[in-house]
């Protein structure tokens, strides 16, 4: 386990001798993010059922199969309507009911956070916040569980871009 940069407090939380499951989880994100193809954001999700089995996990990128061309990455604008979240690729892997908790690097944007809702996500944990979302107050009208998790093991290694 590694300390924070004062080298005084324990990155991450415990169980007993076991990592919790919110750093856990953002850990299979992370790992997951590094997969993606887009230069600008990697973004990484991870699902979880009620017995914290890892369901799957999934990162931000286009349809599978589907062969940019070579410029396609230079105009970060135009390209962005293309990407497919990592939350929603997520999503694919499982029903309806399957997934407990999903962590994902990034906060779900508006249209993901209504898609994990309508999955029956109970937990939803994120690293980084997304300004332009309205994630908190849909989790709150859901009585679903959003929680950031600042500090878990990877989470040293900078990785993220600034935007979604």
């Amino acid at each position: 386990m590694g300390l924070d940069p004062d080298g005084d407090e324990p990155l991450t939380r415990h169980v007993g001798n076991r990592l919790g499951i919110p750093e856990y989880a953002m850990a299979l994100a992370h790992v997951a993010s590094l997969r993606s193809e887009d230069p600008y954001r990697k973004v990484g999700a991870a699902a979880l059922d009620g017995d914290n089995r890892v369901i799957g996990t999934a990162y931000n990128g286009l349809a599978p199969g589907f062969d940019p061309p070579r410029d396609f990455w230079n105009d970060r604008a135009a390209r962005q309507k293309f990407m497919l979240h990592a939350e929603i690729n997520l999503c694919s892997l499982f029903r309806r009911g399957e997934a407990r908790l999903v962590a994902t690097t990034t906060m779900p944007c508006t249209s993901c956070m209504q898609t994990l809702c309508s999955y029956g996500i109970k937990e939803i944990y994120y690293h980084e916040i997304y300004h332009q979302s309205d994630a908190p107050e849909i989790a709150e009208l859901y009585g679903i569980r959003l929680e950031q998790v600042e500090r878990y093991p990877l989470s040293e290694f900078g990785y993220l871009a600034s935007a979604k």
